[in-house]
């Protein structure tokens, strides 16, 4: 089973004063990339984090999210009160007003309040580590849900081009004959009496040039490739992204040779299936 590139994962950790909530949303990517936003005071396992995405996502464009809410009395940012208190006497020479309003600028003023830096602990960086492990299990399970209607769309594009397919073999004798009669008619219209063996050479040579019996037997065996690539465990959006290149270049090689309107409008269609396809495998993991 395939599984998307789109995914979304959040969980919330509960630990003492704090309230710690991890967002993950992934999208397609030809690699990994991790956009990562977090608290400072976590930046140093930033690495250990990235890994362990990683490890569980393989590719995509990914953004982490932690958010922190304190949510007891402690807090990280004090009131610088010296600090304060200075501006608020320089301002009282400035401006005639109450302590309130004085306050109330003082507070706006740089260094007005103080962040110390917290040390993060083992047990809270093991809080947050469960909870990018329930996030990572939710975009995943989403990952799954998507690849599965992926999986559907690209099995009955799949089906259509072996449709469309069935119709060239079928239409395919009607082909000969019809080259075999335009080549007639030019011969007649230009009033040329031809050796008949003559003609029948050319003829041969002519029908040689333009036969698809090879793109038809290797573009049945790309689309049967595909469906059992797909249906296998090892089944990945690069393999199914080269096989899908090998099944374009046999479509187009039977567009170009068919010199038959009613086949070409065949191959028009595949190739609308084919573009299909080729959408759907870019957010394919």
């Amino acid at each position: 089973m395939i599984q998307s590139m789109t995914g979304f994962g959040k969980s919330i950790s509960q630990i003492p004063n704090k309230k710690i909530t991890v967002e993950l949303k992934s999208l397609n990517s030809k690699n990994f990339d991790l956009n990562a936003r977090i608290p400072s005071q976590y930046r140093e396992k930033e690495l250990e984090l990235r890994t362990l995405i990683s490890n569980s996502l393989g590719r995509g464009k990914v953004d982490l999210s932690i958010f922190v809410e304190y949510t007891g009395e402690q807090t990280s940012t004090n009131v610088n009160t010296e600090v304060v208190k200075a501006y608020m006497e320089q301002l009282k020479k400035l401006v005639d007003t109450s302590d309130v309003e004085l306050l109330k600028m003082a507070v706006k003023m740089p260094d007005a309040l103080k962040t110390e830096r917290e040390e993060i602990d083992e047990e809270e960086f093991k809080a947050i580590e469960e909870a990018v492990q329930n996030a990572l299990k939710e975009i995943n399970n989403f990952r799954n849900d998507e690849g599965e209607a992926l999986e559907k769309d690209l099995k009955l594009r799949i089906h259509n081009i072996q449709e469309l397919l069935k119709q060239v073999i079928e239409m395919d004798p009607e082909r000969v004959e019809a080259v075999r009669e335009r080549l007639r008619k030019g011969i007649d219209e230009i009033k040329e009496q031809v050796d008949e063996n003559r003609f029948e050479q050319e003829l041969v040579y002519y029908i040689e040039k333009f036969d698809i019996t090879e793109e038809k037997v290797r573009l049945e065996n790309h689309l049967d490739y595909f469906l059992k690539t797909i249906n296998s465990s090892e089944s990945n959006g690069r393999k199914l992204a080269f096989i899908s290149q090998e099944i374009g270049r046999e479509i187009n090689t039977i567009g170009s040779k068919s010199n038959f309107a009613p086949m070409q409008q065949l191959v028009v269609q595949m190739k609308d299936e084919l573009e299909k396809i080729k959408e759907q495998i870019l957010n394919v993991l």
